[in-house]
């Protein structure tokens, strides 16, 4: 069974078991439930118009705040004598997907 959730404007194509890495989420619990988009079970197709009612996607998350590699961006000015060297890290969560429920 195939799903796909959305997490922070992003959508995500899953199955049973997966691990996937979304934008840092704010939640005190271990565990996640996501409403579904889409959900694929062999032939059978179910649209959500926008979401899938009745269908959940349980998800457990494994780290909660896991920073990215740097990122460095050079700004460069050729005979100014000027530049400036900035770096951002990312922060985000890796969840794995524990159950998919349909209706």
């Amino acid at each position: 069974m195939i799903a796909v959730i959305e997490s922070g404007s992003k959508q995500y194509m899953v199955e049973k078991g997966h691990k996937i890495e979304t934008e840092l989420l704010h939640s005190d619990k271990d565990v996640i439930e996501f409403q579904p988009l889409i959900v694929i079970d062999g032939d059978k197709i179910q649209i959500g118009k926008p979401k899938l009612e009745g269908a959940v996607v349980v998800a457990k998350i494994i780290e909660a705040d896991v920073k990215a590699d740097k990122v460095k961006v050079l700004k460069y000015k050729a005979k100014k004598r000027q530049k400036t060297l900035t770096g951002h890290r990312q922060r985000h969560a890796i969840l794995e997907i524990t159950e998919i429920k349909s209706k």
